[in-house]
Order: C-alpha cells, then sequence, then structure tokens
C-alpha cells in the first residue's frame, strides 16, 4: 500500500483536518494545528507530503523518525504538529488495514470508560460555583478552570486576587463536595503569586494545578511543586519524549498533559505516557481541539494504565464532539465515554460537510495586555 495524496481542511471554529489516501482505497484523518497557525501547520504538511507520497503508510515509527529527522532542526511547535497529524491519519489507515481499533495495536484495552472532564468558567464566586453545579449535574466527576480577574495589572497578584480564588473553591464546595476540581493557572502568574494561589485553594483539594509557571524552566515549576502538597500539571506546550524528560528527571509534575496534536502523535503520547508511568506520573491529556484530535486521544486513553482524565472543552454546539463533522457524534454518559470500538481512530468522516465548512484557516488567537498596555500571556 502506497500514500497517493495528502489534502488540508480548514473548518469552524479554528481547525485544520488533514486527509491521507492510499492507492487500496483506504482513507485516515488527523487533526495538524496549532491554534492560530493553522495555515502555517498545513504548508508544513504539504512540505512533508512531498517526501510522503509514495510510502508504506503502514510503516508509523519508520515514518516517524523519517519525517522527525530528516529535517536536521527537530521539535517545535510547528514541526511536532505537522507530525502529529500525519501520524493520528497513519494509525486511522492502519486500523482500517487490519480491522480493529488502534489501542488494540497498542497492547488492547485496560478499561471500559474514559473519564471526561469538562470545562467551568464564572468571574464571580457564584458563577464559578453554579458552572461546577451545572457540570455535576450532568454527570461530570471532574471539572476544570480558571480564576477571573478584570484589569490585571502584574504577573503578581493581589491580596483581593488571592481571596477571590478561596472564594470560588468555597462556593464550589458548597454546591457540590465530591466533584474533582481542576485549576488552569494558564502561565499567566509569576511562580511566587502561583504559589500564594495554591496555599489560598489548597484547603479545597484541587485534583490539580496546571501551569503555574511557563514551560521554558522546569526546574522554577519543580521548585513550586516542592513547595506544595497539591498536585502539579502542565505539558500541552511541551513536544516529544525528549521535551517532557526534565520534567521527569526534576520530579516537577504529577500530572503529564500532553496533546496529541502537538507532542508528536499517539505513539509518542503513548511513549510519553509510559516513561511517566515510571515516575508515579498520571497521564492526561490535553485537547482544545476537534473530534479527531479527541479521538486520538480516547485511544490512547483506552490502553494506558496511568491514565488520570481525559479534557473536553464544552463547545455549546458539541462540534469537539463531532457534531456535523462525525456520522457518529462521541456521546458523554455520565461524565465517560465508552471505548470506542470502530477500526483506526474509531470514527467516520463527513466528508461532505467538512468541505462544506471549508474556510480559510485564518482564526487567530485573542491579544490580551495589562492595564499598562504591556503584553500579557495568552
Amino acid at each position: 500500500m502506497k500514500i497517493t495524496a495528502m489534502e488540508s481542511f480548514f473548518v469552524a471554529p479554528r481547525w485544520h483536518f488533514l486527509k491521507i489516501s492510499t492507492d487500496e482505497g483506504i482513507v485516515g484523518w488527523g487533526e495538524p494545528i496549532v491554534e492560530s497557525r493553522a495555515q502555517t501547520v498545513a504548508t508544513a504538511c504539504q512540505e512533508l507530503a512531498r517526501k510522503l507520497i509514495g510510502m508504506d503508510p503502514l510503516r508509523i515509527e519508520y515514518l516517524y523518525n523519517f519525517m522527525y529527522k530528516n529535517s536536521f532542526y527537530r521539535g517545535g511547535p510547528i514541526l511536532s504538529s505537522a507530525i502529529s497529524g500525519i501520524e493520528q491519519a497513519l494509525w486511522d489507515i492502519k486500523g482500517k488495514y487490519y480491522n480493529m481499533p488502534v489501542y488494540e495495536m497498542l497492547g488492547g484495552r485496560v478499561r471500559d470508560k474514559i473519564r471526561m472532564y469538562a470545562h467551568i468558567r464564572g468571574n464571580t464566586p457564584e458563577e464559578f460555583a453554579a458552572s461546577v453545579k451545572s457540570k455535576g449535574e450532568l454527570g461530570f466527576t471532574a471539572v476544570k478552570g480558571g480564576f477571573s480577574e478584570p484589569n490585571v495589572v502584574s504577573a503578581f497578584r493581589s491580596h483581593r486576587y488571592y481571596q477571590h480564588c478561596a472564594d470560588c473553591m468555597a462556593a464550589a464546595r458548597a454546591v457540590n463536595s465530591e466533584i474533582d476540581i481542576a485549576i488552569d493557572l494558564h502561565g499567566q502568574h509569576n511562580p511566587y503569586a502561583s504559589i500564594q494561589v495554591i496555599e489560598a485553594i489548597a484547603p479545597y483539594h484541587p485534583m490539580f494545578v496546571e501551569e503555574p509557571a511557563t514551560p521554558e524552566n522546569m526546574a522554577v515549576i519543580a521548585e513550586i511543586a516542592r513547595k506544595t502538597g497539591v498536585p502539579i500539571a502542565s505539558g500541552e506546550r511541551l513536544f516529544t519524549r525528549f521535551g517532557f524528560r526534565e520534567a521527569f528527571e526534576l520530579r516537577a509534575l504529577a500530572v503529564i498533559q500532553p496533546d496529541l496534536c502537538h507532542c508528536g502523535g499517539i505513539l509518542e503520547a503513548k511513549k510519553i505516557a509510559a516513561m511517566a508511568e515510571a515516575y508515579f506520573v498520571q497521564f492526561a491529556p490535553h485537547n482544545p481541539l476537534g473530534p479527531i484530535s479527541l479521538a486520538s486521544c480516547l485511544q490512547v486513553d483506552a490502553c494506558t494504565q496511568n491514565f488520570l482524565c481525559q479534557e473536553y472543552p464544552t463547545h455549546p454546539e458539541k462540534w469537539d464532539l463531532g457534531q456535523g463533522y462525525l456520522k457518529k457524534p462521541f456521546e458523554i454518559v455520565d461524565g465517560y465515554i465508552a471505548v470506542p470500538e470502530g477500526p483506526g481512530l474509531g470514527i467516520e468522516i463527513d466528508e461532505d460537510v467538512v468541505r462544506e465548512r471549508a474556510n480559510a484557516g485564518d482564526w487567530d488567537s485573542p491579544s490580551l495586555f495589562l492595564t499598562d498596555g504591556t503584553v500579557a500571556e495568552w
């Protein structure tokens, strides 16, 4: 079997789907994307396509190394994301060729259903608590959100903000004392401000605190971790297993969050999870993207022993569950998705809809600023 074509589709709300065709009629789909840089990643995919067309799609480990090592410059968001989406599509092809789910080729499933966590939002403690309450009523056992603050002056925070964080958690615990609540600081705080946030919310036992600092300096995150008993999570902005090595060696993280659209793809995520297991670190893949990304995550979640929970971005249109794009969208029941049973990624793309909804792929991330006009972390 040979690869014959690779085609990109930009679709709402901000996604990039990749279709790989073969001379035996088997088609695979992946989701190579960097948010706000979809066109750049699509160009990288087409540059790789010039070498991949004519090659055997079943040789996934070989093709991964061919793409990763032959460019001399390694890693980074663009190349790693292009490789990730291509690799997802190759697994989709391989699973269809052998008529089995991807997880069966990666050791077989270790669970029957996959725990999901939903996003929560709220500008006040009352809104924060109401969001937690509503997700709990939908059956979710875990949620994640951040603490809103208007008119941010600096990466340091005020006493009022730390009290606001504690008040939000207290309000949430008052309406649901059992649900797991994770907090995402998004790398927007000075590390010492993050420590104070963690101290303020620690009595309410968060499931984990995500990105208390940006990942450029993993030693700082390790220092934060040593100062608290609250589990620290990060990893969405790390690429390949080599990017995670330092985090494990420094014992910086209790939870790793590789993004399967950025980290190198399905097998690379499985390797990262295996490295994590040796350090007693839990695996919770990052996923703010579309249904192909989710499908790829579920395949790894199904066969990974140290899996914790799977992110679900909770779009009202349910596009991320595949509504409109998949012939059979995913369904969350009592906070879980059943392990997919179909071959490959276990999904069937409605290509007619994808073509109808195709757009320019020019979505850009919002620009954020501090009150003095300084550029802020997004």
